[in-house]
């Protein structure tokens, strides 16, 4: 009985080590920030924190829950002028977690979104290219069953990307816009 237990556990062991790895960091903090506003951009933080009306007009625009009451954008400057604006988003998308900054324009367009770290196996990742086809595109048109195109294998990825998107929008749309 004792021989089935140890080829039990070693069989277990080996399993375990030959498991992929599926976590994935592409960028640092850093390395993002040069990402979204080049090499030598001033960098600031704009920690914003929604009350209770602005929460409500910030889900209904989005059509997503807000899972906190601080937000973060980082400020890209050269000398005064502001250069865009960066979003760090972490989100859940099946058990694990993905990381995404989401760039805007000064006036809150999308930019660039760029996948920094992803944790589920790679074949559940939709691809860079996927992400340029949000680049520019109202938060009202944000919506699969507006244009935007999914991927095949990894539905659930591009449905939390889309909804993170939509979120920062809806932020930036209620508390940063300028006027």
């Amino acid at each position: 009985m004792e021989k089935f237990w140890n080829r039990g556990l070693i069989i277990i062991l080996l399993l375990a080590v030959a498991m992929p790895g599926f976590a994935k960091i592409f960028y640092s903090k850093n390395e993002a920030m040069v990402l979204a506003f080049g090499e030598g951009a001033q960098i600031e933080t704009l920690s914003l924190f929604p009350d209770d009306q602005q929460v409500t007009t910030i889900q209904q625009s989005a059509k997503v829950k807000l899972d906190s009451g601080l937000f973060t954008f980082y400020v890209g400057k050269n000398k005064d002028k502001v250069l865009g604006y960066a979003a760090i988003e972490t989100i859940t998308v099946r058990t694990k977690p993905e990381t995404l900054m989401i760039v805007l324009t000064p006036e809150g367009e999308i930019r660039k979104v760029h996948t920094l770290a992803f944790h589920e196996p790679p074949e559940y990742q939709p691809p860079e290219r996927w992400f340029d086809q949000l680049n520019g595109k109202p938060l009202a048109e944000l919506d699969f069953s507006k244009g935007i195109q999914g991927v095949s294998g990894a539905t659930l990825s591009t449905r939390a990307n889309v909804n993170s998107v939509r979120k920062v929008m809806a932020i930036f749309q209620v508390m940063v816009k300028p006027k």
